[in-house]
């Protein structure tokens, strides 16, 4: 259970995914991508493809700027599917990152968090210049947004967790993630022991087969209520 702990001073969160709809504005880059080229794919086995390219590739030393990767897991997975790549693709798809909206409840949610005393942080594997457009779209709530370009680590590599909560002057006691990707976020939660809620919003990610987060919900407000009822917050 959450409330088995101390009342975190910081809540941190995953962005894409969690606050920002990275699926829905995958598939979005992917149909102006693939306008032009006379293709249909399905979607879930794209999304699928990508996602296992681009984390191979953060797990690669040296370490690589997200925009880099984004651009090669991209172009290796239009191959996989044997479609032509231009070079305007990857352009595309960075910039349609940067717009990727919130989900629909994300901005309240973080607004009323923040009223309750908690301090908000993001721990990111992205670029500061691409997640700066989507923290505009936050409402202000958010105090610090730690990524990979900063800490020179993707998730789930300990080294991003540590330079977050170094920069954030915090012991992991002190905090409650949330977010949506288990082979990223909970992957991380079961080796250095913080407390996590996962965020299942039905993408058909499975959690961890070994490990078990404190709290499930299926939509950020709900974390509302979690806190709620460890008396954390009204």
């Amino acid at each position: 259970m959450i409330r088995s702990g101390q009342r975190p001073e910081w809540l941190t969160f995953d962005c894409y995914g969690t606050l920002i709809q990275w699926d829905e504005g995958l598939l979005a880059a992917m149909e102006r991508i693939l306008a032009g080229k006379n293709r249909s794919i399905e979607r879930d086995a794209f999304i699928s493809v990508y996602d296992r390219y681009e984390h191979r590739l953060e797990r690669e030393r040296p370490h690589r700027s997200f925009k880099n990767v984004s651009a090669t897991a991209l172009a290796l997975a239009m191959g996989e599917f044997s479609l032509d790549v231009s070079p305007d693709d990857a352009d595309i798809l960075t910039s349609s990152i940067s717009r990727m909206p919130p989900f629909p409840e994300v901005v309240a949610t973080l607004t009323r968090l923040k009223a309750a005393g908690f301090k908000l942080a993001i721990i990111s594997n992205t670029d500061d210049a691409i997640i700066a457009g989507n923290v505009a779209q936050l409402g202000g709530s958010v105090d610090r947004v730690i990524t990979a370009e900063q800490a020179g680590a993707y998730k789930p590599a300990r080294q991003i967790f540590q330079h977050a909560w170094r920069e954030l002057g915090i012991e992991k006691e002190q905090l409650v993630h949330i977010c949506a990707s288990p082979h990223l976020d909970l992957a991380a939660a079961r080796e250095l022991g913080f407390r996590t809620i996962w965020v299942d919003r039905g993408t058909g990610r499975k959690p961890l087969a070994d490990y078990v987060p404190n709290e499930t919900v299926a939509r950020l407000d709900e974390v509302c209520g979690l806190l709620s009822a460890a008396g954390w917050m009204e």
